[in-house]
């Protein structure tokens, strides 16, 4: 069962709601009837919601296609209740262009409130009298609801603007560091300020507000794991991918029976097998899909009915980092490596991981 709801493609770009973004309704009709709202101001409410979540995908769009132009593809626009993210398959490492991508989804919902600003009377919501201005703005209604869309996409810029890597700002933040130093050590002081800033905001949550400790979280976790993952592939540069790829590896064919998998799993620490037919790559073999053929079809099962055959091979000469990315972007991660057209290895994650940790070892 999926953990995401698919609501389509738009611009050939997947757009998807997440399990956890229906809390969010059930958190606003809490705090309505707990203030004894009543059903239309539950409804008015939730319209919002809607309203809102429409200018959040269209900001997340801002980023793809501003991704898009630099060749960079997204693998799908997600929903959360804390907001929406716009899932790329890498960041370039140009700052200008990481600017631009970066930059892109505030100015969606700049166009957005400059257009609002145009239709919404917003004399009639800028008045001294604060027991008025208390009535007009109490609860979401027809005669706000445009005011509160405008504000609300003032706040999305605003915030998302704050200089807390990995949002927007922070990868701003990045950019314009990376071209006066190099991409670790912008990475090392954007995520530290990340790190801080989500301190800040978690603590300031915690007494104020519980959804900005929750993405106070998100923040710092965030930061931290893009930090690793560019000293890891500052790591790996100038190194090929022949320099890490496994030369010791079991080749299976189509015809052969799982138990023939299921044996090499036991007597050695391989795990997923490339499947040949001569010389050529057919097929791969992924332990993950041997338990459930086994219990559907049993151990007599030939490999050529369970191997995977949509597969991706990496040439050996290429460099290691691009590899590295390739292995970080999926759940499967195992490629055979191509040398002038035949098969030269193997790599997978914890081969990685494995030269990562000397080739640290070494560098220190």
């Amino acid at each position: 069962m999926s953990a995401s709801l698919q609501l389509g493609r738009f611009a050939g770009i997947k757009v998807q709601i997440h399990w956890t973004f229906w809390l969010l309704f059930l958190f606003i009709g809490f705090m309505v009837f707990a203030n004894e709202g009543t059903f239309l101001d539950l409804a008015w409410n939730f319209v919002f919601i809607i309203a809102l979540f429409v200018c959040v995908v269209l900001h997340e769009f801002g980023h793809a296609l501003a991704a898009r132009r630099y060749g960079v593809g997204t693998r799908n626009i997600t929903l959360l209740p804390i907001g929406g993210v716009a899932n790329l398959k890498e960041m370039p490492e140009n700052p200008k262009e990481e600017f631009i991508i970066a930059i892109a989804g505030p100015l969606v919902n700049v166009v957005i409130a400059l257009l609002l600003w145009f239709i919404v009377p917003v004399d009639q919501f800028m008045i001294d009298d604060p027991e008025m201005l208390e009535e007009q703005l109490s609860g979401i209604t027809a005669n706000n609801f445009l005011f509160y869309l405008l504000a609300v996409n003032v706040a999305l810029v605003v915030f998302n603007m704050i200089p807390a890597f990995p949002m927007d700002g922070g990868r701003v933040f990045r950019a314009i560091l990376s071209t006066r130093m190099s991409r670790v050590q912008a990475t090392k002081a954007a995520t530290g300020l990340g790190k801080l800033l989500a301190l800040v905001f978690f603590l300031f949550g915690l007494f104020s507000n519980i959804i900005l400790a929750v993405i106070a979280v998100f923040i710092y976790f965030g930061a931290h794991s893009e930090n690793i993952v560019i000293q890891q592939i500052s790591l790996l540069e100038g190194n090929d991918i022949e320099d890490a790829m496994i030369t010791d590896y079991t080749t299976l064919n189509p015809g052969d029976p799982l138990q023939t998998a299921i044996d090499r799993i036991l007597a050695s620490t391989e795990q997923d097998f490339v499947v040949t037919d001569g010389e050529e790559v057919v097929g791969i073999l992924f332990m993950s899909d041997l338990a459930p053929a086994l219990r559907e079809k049993g151990n007599e099962t030939l490999v050529a009915d369970v191997m995977e055959r949509d597969i991706i091979t990496l040439n050996a000469k290429d460099p290691l980092p691009s590899a590295y990315r390739q292995l970080k972007r999926g759940n499967k991660n195992f490629f055979p490596i191509i040398d002038e057209g035949k098969i030269v290895g193997v790599l997978d994650m914890n081969n990685i991981n494995e030269f990562l940790t000397f080739r640290a070892a070494h560098d220190y």
